[in-house]
């Protein structure tokens, strides 16, 4: 893939990302359940990606890169899932604004750990006074985010 459609792409799945939770939302005003909102949100998901897997099945893991794979590997969907269900249960209870701001400003504070200590194999950068900065006025925004 060319570069230069990285960043705009990256942006794109970004802007999108904030649909999900007032989506979730609605869903789970209709079904009432948040257990069973999840899974309904995940099914169009696990279909769209099976299909693509099937359409596009190569390529597949060896045996050697399966006995070497880390055992937390395969969780990035359960932590996703955690983030699915308490976006949908809160979204309704503090906006969309609240509930992107705070989840961004976590993600990004976490972020910059996994980035100093190398968490997940991870190449390590150092927090620098820029980054810091940077997490500062995260924090600040998204307090005036959720006050106003």
């Amino acid at each position: 893939m060319n570069q230069a459609w990285l960043y705009p792409l990256i942006i794109v799945a970004g802007a999108l990302q904030a649909w999900g939770p007032p989506m979730n939302g609605a869903l789970l005003k209709s079904v009432s359940n948040p257990w069973l909102s999840s899974i309904i949100s995940f099914l169009p998901v696990v279909a769209l990606l099976s299909c693509v897997f099937l359409c596009l099945p190569k390529p597949l893991p060896t045996g050697e890169s399966l006995t070497t794979m880390r055992w937390w590997a395969p969780l990035g969907g359960l932590v996703g899932a955690g983030a699915v269900v308490v976006g949908l249960m809160f979204v309704n209870k503090v906006g969309a604004g609240t509930l992107a701001g705070l989840t961004i400003t976590a993600n990004i504070l976490m972020s910059l750990l996994i980035d100093k200590y190398g968490w997940f194999g991870m190449e390590q950068h150092p927090l620098s006074l820029g980054r810091i900065a940077g997490a500062t006025l995260l924090v600040i925004g998204i307090y005036l985010v959720s006050k106003y």
